[in-house]
């Protein structure tokens, strides 16, 4: 068995490519002696040489001593073929990412190391059992998942397949302890851990746009500031290619055997076809210059209206005298009325409350009014009304988005999604809930992992706004998962382990 702390670890790696090269890179920091083979001539070459210049430049920036460089550069081998894997402690593969090629490197290596050698795959979406399966040993086969740039991104995704020994993945997660990254245990699934949970925040996103509720721009606006995403969707879709983006929805879906949690939006379809993929065409949902900057996209001006009488629900009650709105304890004929619904569209909670739909607007509650405030209407709000809530929510400089009326808002549709999402995850014990959580803050650098988000604003308000939603639209991609049920109503954390 592997021993991840011997002073004299052999690791190969088969593919130089950007992959490759990083998993080689983090290795010989740490120690190890690492031999890099290629099928492709001269590319392990290329690869070494790019690594040390990497190097160089973590030097020059103070990050790393002269020798420990160069160190690390000597500890590099060059191989000709599969055959100099034949002492090697563990041999990791990034080569091109088909099942069948993956097969036959593994059968081949079999009859090169010895029984004792751990083979592991760094796929990003392949099954590790079916690579196993091509193994006469298929106990010592796992799936080691790197994130790109491997040295940056300190996490690395430990996969046990059906038939992985114990002893594999533990000395798998101790290797990387070693080089400094964050192991995260999880089973043979579709999309892992990190993958599997970016499901909730793209395509909810967009079924938000699609619905007509908001633009693209307010959609990102809304879910950076308020919900505090160092990056919105759209731009996100924009940065790693809409055509990536859209071809990992749709393999989830698939995979998940239609899901409805995973489906994915047509209006990507359809924008893939047109060739809009983002930054790498110059045109996504943004438009970008040549030097890559993306378009600015001006906000809704604030209109000049003034509100007279304010009826405001408890929730806003505090917020609209501190912008100076005149309250009412009733909501008298001409009162402008604001209500703060979580899970349900403003149309429904103006005519729960009573009140007359076309004087009513909606403010989302659920992340406070710091940062940005949305402002829902029903289809039959009046300008007048939208306009005065708008320069009133406006009062006091803080941005204020305007939507379409829906059944959650934006964020919390977005973010119960997410959380509902992260929820299945530990639900089918896929993944440990820290683990869960950690994995999604270092793989997608979202603020806080599901599992956190969900308790940051409460599981039972996040158990509210999945209800909501799914009463309206009557759909099972909007069931809540049992994990978050049965805690929301203990009281429990929504890290709980059972």
């Amino acid at each position: 068995m592997l021993d991840p702390s011997r002073s004299d670890l052999t690791a190969g790696v088969a593919g130089s490519g950007t992959m490759g090269r990083g998993i080689v890179q983090v290795l010989a920091q740490c120690g190890a002696r690492v031999r890099v083979f290629d099928a492709q001539a001269g590319a392990a070459a290329k690869a070494k040489d790019a690594i040390a210049r990497a190097l160089a430049g973590q030097v020059a920036k103070g990050r790393m001593a002269q020798g420990d460089a160069d160190a690390a550069l000597g500890r590099i081998e060059i191989a000709d073929s599969t055959a100099a894997f034949g002492d090697c402690h563990l041999v990791v593969e990034a080569i091109v990412e088909e099942l069948g090629a993956k097969q036959k490197l593994f059968r081949e290596l079999e009859g090169i190391v010895a029984e004792t050698c751990i083979l592991a795959s760094n796929t990003s979406s392949l099954s590790v059992t079916a690579m196993a399966a091509a193994c006469a040993k298929p106990g010592r086969v796992a799936g080691y998942h790197f994130f790109n740039p491997v040295p940056l991104m300190k996490i690395v995704e430990v996969v046990d397949g059906e038939l992985t020994e114990p002893w594999v993945g533990e000395a798998l997660a101790a290797l990387a302890r070693r080089y400094g990254h964050t192991p995260v245990r999880c089973k043979d699934t579709p999309g892992f851990v990190v993958n599997h949970a970016g499901r909730g925040f793209v395509p909810e996103s967009l079924r938000v746009l699609q619905e007509g509720v908001a633009d693209f721009a307010t959609i990102d606006r809304i879910l950076v500031d308020a919900a505090g995403f160092r990056m919105g969707p759209f731009s996100l879709m924009d940065l790693v290619g809409l055509d990536v983006a859209h071809a990992v929805m749709k393999s989830m879906h698939q995979q998940y055997y239609g899901e409805p949690k995973y489906q994915p939006a047509y209006i990507a379809e359809t924008r893939v076809a047109a060739g809009l993929l983002g930054r790498k065409t110059g045109r996504g949902w943004y438009r970008y210059d040549k030097d890559n900057n993306a378009q600015k996209i001006p906000e809704q001006p604030v209109p000049a209206a003034k509100p007279g009488a304010v009826w405001a629900a408890p929730e806003l009650k505090e917020l609209a005298g501190k912008l100076g709105a005149k309250l009412e304890a009733r909501p008298s004929a001409e009162a402008l009325c604001l209500v703060a619904p979580l899970g349900t569209d403003a149309s429904t909670t103006a005519l729960e409350l009573g009140l007359d739909p076309r004087r009513t607007v909606a403010v989302d509650p659920l992340f406070g009014f710091a940062k940005r405030r949305t402002l829902m209407t029903t289809p039959v709000t009046t300008r007048e009304a939208r306009d005065a809530a708008h320069a009133l929510l406006a009062a006091d400089g803080t941005p204020v988005s305007v939507i379409r009326d829906s059944a959650g808002f934006v964020a919390q549709r977005v973010v119960a999604h997410i959380v509902n999402v992260g929820c299945g995850i530990v639900q089918d014990r896929i993944a440990h809930p820290e683990d869960l959580d950690r994995a999604v803050m270092l793989g997608l650098g979202y603020p806080k992992g599901p599992l956190a988000m969900g308790d940051a604003v409460g599981p039972a308000r996040i158990l509210a706004v999945l209800e909501g939603m799914h009463d309206f639209y009557r759909e099972p991609r909007y069931r809540p998962s049992p994990w978050l049920v049965r805690r929301a109503r203990l009281g429990l954390s929504l890290l709980t382990p059972e």
